[in-house]
């Protein structure tokens, strides 16, 4: 028997959907915005082969100590540890948003990705996919 916390389940953004409200979880995701007034910071990640995107709406109230430009800038790629706290279709009002989901998230981990490859990390997760059922697969 553990008594350490849960491990996240590594996933792609695309795949936050299928999980459970409540689930810990680990994604990336491209700034799209952030609300200095709500403190959320909205993450998307589309995959070429997906017509509609999921957007992460991640509250990061709980780690504003550790929050800096390089992680609320539009355009940077962010690395989020956090309990899933909401999955429902983006409410944007766009036509081009129909089908798009919101997830939303509570951060307890928020860090630069840094320069890395996108389509390698992809590729990554991906193949893992293709080895599990799971599309997501816990990390320490």
């Amino acid at each position: 028997m553990s008594y350490g916390p849960r491990p996240a389940q590594l996933c792609l953004l695309s795949g936050l959907p299928k999980k459970q409200v409540g689930d810990k979880v680990r994604f990336l995701g491209c700034v799209v915005s952030y609300s200095l007034v709500s403190r959320v910071l909205t993450l998307e990640h589309r995959l070429p082969e997906q017509a509609h995107s999921t957007r992460a709406l991640v509250d990061v109230k709980l780690v504003l100590e550790s929050l800096g430009m390089e992680q609320t800038s539009v355009g940077e790629w962010v690395n989020v540890v956090g309990y899933l706290t909401d999955i429902a279709p983006l409410a944007d009002g766009k036509e081009s948003d129909r089908g798009s989901l919101a997830v939303h998230a509570q951060a307890v981990f928020v860090w630069s990705a840094g320069p890395f490859d996108i389509r390698r990390y992809e590729r990554s997760l991906k193949a893992l996919g293709q080895t599990s059922s799971a599309s997501c697969h816990d990390v320490s």
